[in-house]
């Protein structure tokens, strides 16, 4: 259980900051008519804090969304951190903002709010003994803080689309990006879009394909089914086909200025025709005739480098995410992080890689509520 606001559960030699002047207190996002308003006026929010996003994760994984903030119950909201309680006895007990999220922006925008929240995250890791919390900024966010601190670090990669829609075309890489595209156009590849059953099964079954390539159990499909069902019109399902055989798919979705690709797949067999280059353009053209202002290419892990090269060559900016994992012990780090797993990891996916979709299909039924 958290705290309510005007409670001080944990003894005061624990705390290393000064004690703040406004005090912190935690509500339910969920059923707070006030947090989707607050994300609609502030400029750093983005789709990964809405209620749809926590509604499909809650549903999903059985996370409980949970919130930090120094306003009162009678008070419009000005400050916010979004979490999920993660109960896991696999891989511990942590508040992570957000699983399954690329970023998480701590809505924040004064220094003393910052310090009352960051006095209220100190007592909530040790009154619940979480292992740790972690943070997913966009921006660099940097706390002072008794806790103990570890990171991990992501590249990023957004499209300004400011340009008009030619300057953007010629700023792609040539022979990589603009020759794939005139590819997939001579192909007379068909391409369809929309949300329903029939789409979302051609997007999975491409899905399972890819992942098990990769070595990898895939998302459970509820998850996919629960991310159209809550987040409705601003989710797209984008597939392209040859000879009416799915052989590409996306999706996207749509949040305020911003077009977001979130998964992508392809049956590698046909690579060569361009069919994932022109989903990728077909959307850039959307967001682009809609008025958005950005196209958000999402996160890779920073030793994905053909794909953080991929991403670069249709002129997207990279920076770069960096998680913030804050425990009292100074291991705070995700299980499947630590050293010990990485040769356990390297065998599981050896192992994976000879198991049929189906049973790799259960297997991510399994895990992926442990992962986030």
């Amino acid at each position: 259980m958290t705290a309510p606001c005007s409670e001080l559960l944990y003894p005061a030699e624990f705390i290393k900051l000064e004690s703040p002047s406004t005090q912190a207190c935690w509500f339910d996002p969920l059923e707070d008519s006030r947090w989707d308003e607050f994300l609609l006026q502030h400029p750093r929010a983005s789709i990964f804090h809405s209620s749809a996003w926590l509604k499909a994760l809650s549903r999903t994984y059985g996370y409980t969304p949970t919130a930090c903030t120094i306003s009162a119950d009678v008070q419009n909201l000005k400050s916010a951190i979004v979490f999920c309680r993660v109960q896991s006895w696999l891989t511990g007990r942590r508040l992570v903002s957000l699983p399954f999220s690329d970023h998480c922006e701590p809505l924040i925008d004064i220094a003393e709010d910052a310090q009352s929240l960051v006095h209220e995250l100190e007592q909530e890791v040790r009154r619940e003994q979480w292992r740790y919390i972690e943070i997913r900024p966009l921006e660099p966010f940097e706390i002072n803080t008794s806790l103990s601190r570890s990171t991990v670090t992501y590249a990023f990669h957004q499209l300004d689309l400011r340009p008009n829609i030619d300057v953007l075309f010629r700023n792609f890489h040539k022979s990589s990006i603009q020759r794939k595209i005139l590819r997939a156009a001579r192909e007379d590849l068909n391409y369809r879009e929309g949300s329903t059953e029939v789409l979302l099964d051609h997007f999975y079954e491409l899905f399972k394909v890819m992942r098990k390539k990769h070595k990898l159990p895939p998302q459970p499909k509820k998850w996919f089914v629960n991310l159209r069902d809550c987040l409705g019109e601003a989710f797209k399902i984008r597939i392209t086909y040859k000879d009416n055989q799915p052989i590409a798919a996306m999706i996207t979705i749509r949040y305020k200025d911003t077009l977001i690709y979130k998964y992508g797949c392809s049956d590698p067999r046909f690579n060569n025709l361009g069919s994932m280059h022109l989903l990728f353009w077909v959307a850039i053209q959307e967001a682009k005739t809609s008025g958005l202002r950005f196209f958000d290419f999402g996160r890779t892990d920073a030793g994905q480098v053909g794909l953080i090269t991929f991403k670069n060559r249709w002129g997207a900016t990279q920076s770069t995410l960096t998680y913030l994992r804050y425990g009292v012990s100074a291991n705070s780090t995700h299980l499947f992080d630590l050293p010990y797993m990485k040769w356990k990891s390297k065998a599981a996916k050896h192992l994976l890689s000879h198991v049929p979709a189906s049973v790799l299909s259960i297997v991510g039924k399994m895990l992926y509520r442990h992962v986030g």
